[in-house]
């Protein structure tokens, strides 16, 4: 057990994206990501994109700015529910429902949530024993790498949000007569979990994290933010893996609040 989440206190969270910026960036971005999606069709070659993170990190909202643009017919997204308990697949190995919706070669998938709920949710709500959880980890890694080793392209992100954040988000999803269906009372539990998920975050970071497949944990704080982060990423990452260059991109002009405001003081004494 960990005394301390390492690996999620090196994120810096004040990490941030002007607006003018995020739209150059969106926009050159899901063009390049749209030709990308082209070539894994010709190449004939399964894509799976895991995105994982805090409840109201922004998941489904940064998959929507993923698909954006992506021929429908390329792509297909899987939000991950609790298994019901008489569905088909509460009746076979945990594994055996993503098996199951894996793509077809030339396409993607996009997991909103994925296995890893094995070693998260079940583990820290109880619904599943000590053995079941710890030995999902050495499960994971094989089913991943047995993924890669057919010809799978595997991304998988964590979307890190600080609580402060996360509990202004629910506050707004409250108040917003669009979205106050999407809270419920277990999410206004999360102060008083909060420090048992982040040591199941932490270890599943740790054991889960292979050369093969890396977890990419990005800074959510800021939403533009993590939607440039992550579609640059997939973009650099497929044009490495396919050896095709889409377009030339840029680096987006982020960076901490502090940085910015210094910027903009030098920019008026010029």
């Amino acid at each position: 057990m960990h005394s301390k989440t390492y690996l999620l206190n090196t994120v810096d969270l004040s990490k941030t994206i002007g607006q003018e910026d995020y739209e150059r960036l969106l926009r050159e971005n899901q063009a390049a990501l749209s030709a990308l999606v082209h070539q894994i069709y010709l190449r004939q070659r399964p894509v799976v994109v895991v995105v994982e993170g805090w409840d109201a990190a922004g998941k489904g909202e940064t998959i929507r700015r993923v698909t954006e643009n992506i021929d429908p017919r390329g792509y297909i997204v899987h939000a991950v529910t609790p298994t019901d308990r008489w569905s088909e697949d509460a009746a076979h190995h945990y594994l055996w429902r993503f098996w199951r919706r894996l793509p077809e070669v030339g396409q993607i998938a996009l997991f909103e949530s994925s296995w890893y709920q094995r070693v998260l949710t079940e583990r820290v709500e109880g619904t599943r024993s000590d053995d079941e959880w710890k030995r999902a980890f050495r499960e994971i890694n094989q089913f991943e790498r047995q993924l890669v080793d057919f010809g799978a392209i595997l991304y998988k992100f964590w979307i890190h949000i600080s609580l402060d954040e996360q509990l202004q988000r629910f506050e707004a999803r409250s108040e917003d007569e669009r979205h106050f269906w999407r809270i419920s009372e277990d999410d206004w539990r999360n102060p008083e979990t909060r420090s048992l998920y982040e040591v199941a975050v932490d270890e599943m970071l740790l054991k889960t994290s292979t050369i093969l497949a890396p977890w990419m944990v990005v800074a959510g704080d800021s939403r533009n933010y993590a939607q440039i982060e992550i579609l640059q990423t997939l973009v650099r990452e497929l044009s490495r893996e396919l050896d095709y260059e889409a377009i030339n991109l840029s680096a987006p002009n982020s960076g901490s609040k502090k940085q910015k405001k210094s910027k903009k003081k030098a920019r008026r004494k010029n």
